[in-house]
């Protein structure tokens, strides 16, 4: 399966599907199914999470990256390839190429995380950082692809990509045969592409919903439009799915073969990643989380589901310091985490008399930060600002009441 990047590139069908699963056999694990007690309790029927986070690489991106590669001809492998990412992309063409003895160019920005791109060279591709944002990284590897005859393996919109991708789709089938909804990240759209072609083919019933993240979201006004249109300045946590323009062959199939496209905000991919971390016990990245976010709400957030719903966890590569950033905010949007400042006067025992009000309410004190030399505090006062622990929405509410019983102004 090797397509010139000129000219119009043809659709994806279930052969091509089908050819990228038997290339992939032995390469790609069939990933685990797991089932969701919790979000089966939420949603009123049962959940199922398709566990792409634990793929070789860490997301589903070797599947397309390897049937890409392993489809090109002699002369294009000996000119070796050329891709830009700033994870899991770059990873799975890495480990692809290694694979098939093809040299691997990788550009990544230069504020890429140090375990992505320690990952990516481990996997064996020679690692150029260039540009602050994607889309510099992007030009930079199609000028080197232009300059010295590389193939550019893009990240989404190429057949061949997005047949690897529905590998995914097959295997849902094959692992919850009774599916009846499949809920899917979407960024450029290359694996809810996939997914839509495998499973529509075989089972045109099924629902398939994507989920962007609410500040990256490009495909509502494409599919309003009828044509892939950019958006400026994407931003989300979820870099998996930061792409600020469809790409053309996923953005065709989406059109015709997705039920629907949904948005969710930066608390709910928050609130999810701690859900998978939590009541799973997956490591899961932002954007992987995302079919879970679009979940939380409940029947409410995505209509009627019909059961079963299989939701896919496309990667797990997440810096651990986004992690615990993100954690403490997902802690925060499901109110069990609490940032409170007031004043007290300053004298010794003060801030021990505080604390104790805090242990009567059984709030868990992560972090104090005492403030005595602010111009517009009293000659005898001192601020405090602490986080804390607790155990969700009421809890907060009790803890803010002691603070006050106890003759102490929260200050907003």
């Amino acid at each position: 399966m090797s397509y010139s990047t000129a000219g119009p590139l043809r659709a994806v069908t279930l052969d091509d599907v089908r050819g990228a699963q038997k290339m992939l056999s032995g390469v790609a694990r069939v990933t685990a199914m797991e089932s969701s007690r919790h979000l089966s309790q939420l949603v009123g029927v049962p959940v199922y999470l398709k566990c792409e986070n634990l793929q070789r690489t860490g997301s589903f991106k070797l599947r397309g990256a390897y049937v890409r590669i392993a489809g090109l001809l002699p002369e294009e492998r000996a000119a070796g390839v050329v891709a830009a990412s700033a994870g899991n992309h770059a990873q799975g063409v890495a480990l692809a190429s290694s694979l098939l003895g093809v040299h691997a160019t990788v550009f990544m920005p230069k504020g890429a995380p140090l375990p992505k791109v320690s990952a990516t060279r481990d996997y064996g591709a020679e690692v150029r950082l260039h540009g602050q944002v994607v889309d510099e990284t992007l030009a930079a590897a199609q000028e080197y692809a232009a300059r010295t005859g590389a193939v550019f393996i893009h990240p989404f919109d190429h057949p061949d990509i997005i047949a690897g991708q529905g590998t995914v789709g097959l295997e849902i089938l094959e692992q919850c045969p009774k599916v009846r909804t499949i809920v899917v990240g979407i960024g450029g759209g290359g694996l809810a592409a996939g997914v839509a072609v495998a499973v529509k083919t075989l089972r045109p019933e099924v629902r398939i919903i994507g989920v962007q993240a609410e500040g990256s979201a490009a495909y509502p006004p494409s599919l309003a439009a009828g044509r892939p249109v950019a958006v400026e300045n994407p931003s989300t946590m979820a870099d998996g799915i930061r792409v600020g323009r469809p790409g053309d062959v996923p953005f065709a199939i989406v059109e015709e073969l997705v039920d629907e496209v949904r948005t969710v905000t930066e608390d709910a991919l928050s609130a999810a990643l701690l859900l998978c971390l939590e009541r799973a016990k997956l490591v899961v990245e932002p954007a992987g989380a995302s079919p879970v976010a679009a979940l939380l709400g409940g029947a409410d957030g995505l209509g009627d589901l019909e059961g079963p719903v299989v939701a896919v966890l496309s990667g797990g590569n997440v810096d651990p310091v986004l992690l615990q950033r993100v954690l403490r905010h997902g802690m925060a949007a499901q109110g069990r985490y609490l940032a409170v400042r007031l004043r007290l006067m300053d004298r010794p025992g003060a801030l021990a008399t505080l604390l104790g009000v805090l242990s009567v309410a059984d709030a868990n004190v992560l972090d104090v930060s005492h403030v005595r030399t602010d111009p517009r505090l009293g000659l005898t006062e001192a601020e405090v600002e602490l986080h804390l622990e607790t155990k969700g929405p009421a809890h907060c509410a009790e803890v803010g009441q002691a603070l006050r019983d106890a003759g102490y102004t929260i200050i907003d």
